[in-house]
């Protein structure tokens, strides 16, 4: 199945028209705790940490047990929410956030607490790996997520070159520092560090989608099926692995392996993938299933009733929609 540039005018319209809507959202939710196993457990304070599409932090929070975060003055587009508990990553949602308006969006995150260490993320097969560093390593994690909050991307990569190079067994600092290599464009060192890390963590998921990701746009494309075909088997509900695994299989002309991925990714997160039913909709259209595409366009807009160019996405539904 083959798409052509000309199958993909519209969705890249579309793509260029977001782009370009104004700012000012506003990304807010409960951070709701299921503590019935805690026991004698108290939580304290959580961490929420906002992330651009590209991986960049943008902004954190500290949240108390049942406490609300709020991020503002937003663009249209791709963010990653993920709480931190004691240095430990325990949660992380795709959210997305698109509006031709100034308008709030709402994601809520339900935690169960599991015992005087752990809290897990409801519907989470496996929360991110917890990794015991020392007070000095801490304070420099602290540091360098502040510094790429800051943007300043190469101070970072500094702070946590020290980490590693006193612990060169910390996974989660060699994803990081490929995450800010690859919000750098310098695409070489950001998958030597992924790798690095799925060496130390061979079942660390986030690392594994990552590096998917950079293999989509450095267009190693069987490399990026590979790579996301495990993160999907190590965690089948993971919205995210399923989403970018079945979009590098139709960057790969290979749509009919994609599809089944794509459907998967909006079935277990219908808001936050709705981005799915474009690729699913340039799909149907460039194999002439325009019938189909209609139906994906039409989900599309029920997810984003607010959509900019809702009037063009309308005309082609009411020309393309099946009468039966």
């Amino acid at each position: 199945m083959k798409l052509t540039a000309a199958s993909l005018l519209i969705i890249t319209l579309l793509a260029v028209t977001v782009a370009a809507q104004t700012n000012g959202h506003v990304l807010f939710g409960d951070i709701k705790i299921d503590e019935s196993q805690a026991g004698d457990a108290k939580m304290v304070t959580f961490q929420v940490l906002l992330y651009g599409e590209s991986g960049g932090l943008l902004m954190r929070q500290t949240v108390p047990a049942n406490g609300r975060y709020r991020f503002i003055d937003l663009r249209n587009g791709r963010y990653e929410v993920v709480v931190e508990f004691e240095s430990r990553e325990i949660a992380r949602v795709l959210v997305s956030v698109n509006s031709p308006f100034k308008t709030d969006f709402r994601q809520d995150i339900e935690l169960q607490w599991k015992n005087v260490s752990t809290a897990v993320n409801k519907g989470v097969v496996s929360a991110a790996e917890f990794y015991e560093r020392s007070g000095a390593n801490k304070a420099l994690l602290r540091r360098a997520r502040e510094a790429s909050q800051r943007k300043q991307y190469a101070q970072a990569n500094s702070l946590l070159r020290k980490i590693v190079d006193v612990d060169d067994r910390d996974f989660p600092v060699w994803e990081e520092l490929g995450t800010n290599f690859f919000i750098l464009k310098t695409f070489f060192e950001a998958e030597s560090c992924y790798l690095k890390a799925l060496q130390l963590k061979p079942t660390y998921v986030p690392a594994m989608i990552n590096l998917g990701r950079l293999r989509i746009v450095t267009k190693n494309l069987n490399g990026a099926v590979e790579v996301l075909d495990r993160a999907v088997k190590l965690q089948p509900t993971s919205a995210e692995a399923n989403y970018f695994l079945g979009d590098a299989y139709l960057e790969a002309k290979l749509g009919s392996k994609g599809v089944p991925y794509l459907n998967a990714a909006i079935k277990l997160d219908p808001a936050a993938m709705a981005d799915a039913h474009l690729l699913l909709a340039a799909l149907y259209n460039a194999t002439g299933l325009k019938d189909k595409a209609a139906a994906e366009y039409s989900a599309f807009l029920k997810q984003r009733p607010n959509f900019s160019e809702r009037k063009i996405l309308e005309a082609y539904i009411s020309a393309n929609k099946s009468r039966n």
